[in-house]
């Protein structure tokens, strides 16, 4: 038709050159919006090839039957071939099922025998973080959502206060103007001028069209990254020049039979104003610098980060059901399988990230920030604790996990804990309080490390999605070992293991038969028995001395009385 159109004339060639420009300009501008579409064949590459090869074999088979019966036969193949795949892939869920034990199979697992302590311990709960900061912004901004990240030495809650995506007009035209960023270890997380970081950012996650991060990102990438990275969490730090800058993290898709996702690197994108040349870069190449997965250890502020995308962590710590072999997972079987436990009441889910201490556990793994889980098995009312993994935050390549179950440990896991909370304080209205995001503490304590959860009582309002966040929150520690809830103070985490211990040392005394610990030396004052005990036996030279030293003294204050007197008589 393209042909016959050209061959009319001169016209004609023109329009039809002008055309082709323009679709080729619109195929280079708008590559973001069509981007999905490339991505969704890099996910599905080995169905559509199978599934265009059975339909282009089944359709020539059809033309060329003669008999009715023969396409009658072909028709029904190609019907139940399609419906198989769709049933058993998609309702069955074994696409997933093959995606993520490709993961499995390409993990470097490294299995731990010791756990790493706790560190830095973070009070507020991350929902409770984006409530706070929420309150403190006017109509027209929104809060990005909190992420936790190294500032610093310090870990922090970065966020974004950006423009509302409830009005468009301030979307294509503002800029993001300043950043969140509290301490995660105290209660009292303060969204005043001191935490409120004044830094221009023309690219947002609430922007419009070119300006909004995935886009910029997406524009960003070559033929190829467009058919295999996609834009994931977006997180706010400080580079190692001390600047703010916005980290895109990255999801790339590998493998040819039933491709996986794993971490594909960062897009850094530096602050700076909205304004023409920027407008032309983000159109034409977008924005951002991207740094890759091999290249990560040359940039100091990403290493030990948290720049990893939640989706991958998830996989790859949901793979762990395979450890028993490819069948295990299987309905019929189900041995050693395990899951992610999701509670209902936890706005959050796992993974939480956490500050561990992997200096006493014998690995190469970094101190600094984690993908924590803890798995349990898949049953509704199995709720033990079978492994902890720990994914590192930053897409280090390990993924690290400690068998609870083999060792025999016994201990609880995240679903048993918000029922042990709840019995332990039966005095709370449970139907607008709720004890969310039980992260993992460890620590060294009588003579051990012992394991607990931490967790956050927050409230939540009627016909509300959101928990509203708490100045001084509760907070609770139930011992995975022994079940009990211990009520620790907020204000004093110094106090917490004593606390811990006084409430506990006498069940691990009579348990483990260990000695005392947090003992505090005390004396005893008594006047009579100190001036007993100061009294040592005298030699007689010595007790003469002594005698003679009293003689002195009292003929001293005799004098002093006869020389008072006189003094008094004479006036």
């Amino acid at each position: 038709m393209i042909k016959n159109y050209w061959n009319k004339g001169g016209k004609q060639k023109k329009t039809t050159i002008i055309i082709g420009l323009i679709l080729l300009i619109l195929l280079f501008v708008l590559r973001d919006d069509y981007q999905p579409a490339l991505l969704f064949v890099r996910k599905y590459i080995f169905v559509i090839l199978l599934s265009f090869v059975v339909l282009f074999l089944g359709l020539r088979k059809f033309r060329n039957s003669t008999s009715t019966f023969g396409r009658l036969a072909i028709l029904g193949f190609l019907t139940v071939f399609f419906g198989a795949i769709y049933i058993i892939g998609w309702q069955y869920k074994m696409y997933d099922y093959m995606k993520t034990y490709n993961v499995f199979n390409h993990l470097n697992r490294i299995e731990i025998n010791e756990l790493p302590l706790t560190q830095n311990e973070r009070i507020q709960p991350l929902r409770n973080v984006y409530s706070m900061a929420n309150e403190s912004v006017g109509e027209t901004k929104d809060v990005s959502l909190p992420h936790l990240v190294r500032v610093g030495t310090e870990n922090k809650w970065t966020m974004a206060i950006q423009p509302t995506e409830k009005y468009m007009w301030q979307g294509m035209t503002d800029n993001t103007e300043e950043v969140f960023a509290v301490s995660s270890t105290t209660p009292f997380p303060r969204f005043s001028s001191e935490n409120r970081i004044p830094v221009t950012f023309s690219i947002g996650e609430s922007l419009k069209f070119s300006r909004n991060t995935y886009n910029a990102v997406v524009q960003r990438f070559n033929i190829f990254q467009l058919f295999t990275l996609e834009p994931s969490d977006t997180y706010y730090m400080k580079n190692d020049a001390g600047k703010w800058v916005e980290v895109v993290s990255l999801v790339k898709w590998q493998g040819f039979l039933f491709p996986y996702p794993t971490f594909g690197g960062v897009m850094v994108i530096d602050s700076g104003e909205h304004d023409l040349n920027d407008y032309f870069e983000r159109i034409l190449i977008g924005k951002g610098t991207y740094i890759s997965p091999e290249n990560i250890k040359n940039h100091p502020y990403l290493i030990g980060q948290n720049t990893l995308a939640e989706k991958v962590s998830r996989l790859q710590a949901e793979s762990l059901k395979f450890l028993g072999g490819f069948s295990d997972p299987l309905p019929w079987n189900m041995e050693t399988a395990v899951k992610i436990p999701n509670l209902a009441d936890d706005q959050n889910q796992q993974p939480f990230v956490t500050d561990f201490d992997f200096s006493d556990t014998k690995t190469n793994a970094y101190s600094g920030l984690y993908h924590w889980f803890g798995l349990e098995p898949v049953g509704d009312e199995r709720t033990s604790l079978t492994y902890s993994v720990f994914v590192p935050a930053d897409g280090t390549n390990a993924f690290y996990y400690y068998d609870h179950a083999s060792k025999k440990e016994g201990y609880a896991g995240v679903s048993a804990m918000p029922l042990k909370v709840i019995e332990s304080r039966k005095e709370y209205d449970w139907s607008v309080n709720k004890p969310v995001e039980f992260r993992p503490y460890i620590k060294n304590i009588a003579g051990r490390k012992r394991m607990f959860f931490l967790g956050t009582i927050s409230a939540i309002r009627e016909n509300s999605d959101n928990f509203d966040g708490s100045a001084t929150p509760d907070l609770a520690l139930v011992d995975s070992e022994y079940r009990d809830v211990v009520w620790i103070d907020v204000k004093h985490p110094s106090q917490w293991d004593k606390t811990v211990y006084d409430q506990l040392n006498e069940a691990w005394r009579s348990s483990e038969g260990i000695g005392k610990y947090f003992a505090q030396e005390t004396k005893q004052i008594d006047a009579i028995q100190q001036s007993t005990d100061s009294i040592k036996p005298l030699s007689n030279d010595e007790l003469l001395k002594q005698l003679q030293e009293e003689k002195k003294v009292l003929e001293i204050e005799k004098l002093k009385k006869e020389i008072d007197s006189m003094k008094a008589a004479s006036k």
